[in-house]
């Protein structure tokens, strides 16, 4: 296999490794035996689903996460300039999106090494796919503010601009307030616009709904509790 840093997606929630990711995915973990992962506990475990050849023992874990100081990080890619190849693992979905792997693959294409990603499950595309909204032109927006006033003036900013420039616009939330990010979408954004709420995709609780903001105050808004979700409005 080719030396160079392998971004591998992870599954989405608790669902069957080989219903997400290609076989292909599994030859090139095999390969590898050096890792940049956000957390070491959930990449183990999914190396573990992934195959029960992987020796967890002979594995080298270097973890980064919103907690790295980025500055610590020079020595991470030391494994790939010694001619072995290295993987990415991130806690969801695709590495390096809305996600810290983000800081070492800039710093293994600023130093010119080969950056290869492999395919998997990614719940920004898989929404936008599901939800109707336009898939021509759409930005994610990451996590809106936590306070109340600006979280409803961020909502009105995203919602003027996806009728300003017909762009979807999406985002997400800590699981616990996705509850409180319903309730305020609803308060503050217009009848007409549309909300796409997707939660637990590719998982057994699958759950994609695209309704206007009318229509959901007409109807039973789901009970997401802890379930990962993705919000978008257009």
């Amino acid at each position: 296999m080719e030396k160079a840093l392998y971004l591998i997606p992870v599954t989405l929630g608790e669902t069957e490794v080989d219903k997400v990711l290609p076989s292909y995915n599994r030859e090139i973990i095999l390969g590898i035996k050096d890792f940049i992962v956000e957390n070491i506990r959930s990449a183990r475990r999914f190396l573990r689903a992934v195959s029960k050849e992987v020796n967890i023992d002979e594995l080298t874990f270097y973890e980064l996460n919103e907690h790295t100081d980025v500055r610590t990080i020079g020595n991470y890619l030391d494994a790939l300039k010694d001619g072995r190849p290295m993987g990415v693992i991130s806690e969801a979905g695709c590495p390096a999106v809305a996600d810290p792997g983000a800081d070492v693959v800039d710093l293994a294409q600023r130093q010119g090494l080969k950056v290869i990603p492999l395919v998997g499950p990614s719940s920004i595309i898989l929404s936008v796919m599901a939800s109707g909204m336009s898939g021509q032109s759409f930005s994610f927006n990451g996590y809106l503010p936590a306070k109340p006033q600006e979280r409803a003036a961020k909502l009105k900013f995203l919602e003027a601009r996806a009728r300003k420039e017909k762009q979807t616009q999406i985002f997400i939330e800590t699981p616990y307030r996705n509850a409180k990010m319903i309730e305020t979408i609803l308060q503050v954004c217009k009848p007409e616009t549309k909300l796409c709420i997707a939660a637990g995709i590719t998982c057994e609780n699958e759950y994609i709904v695209t309704k206007t903001v009318a229509q959901w105050k007409k109807a039973k808004v789901p009970e997401l509790g802890k379930i990962p979700a993705i919000f978008l409005i257009y």
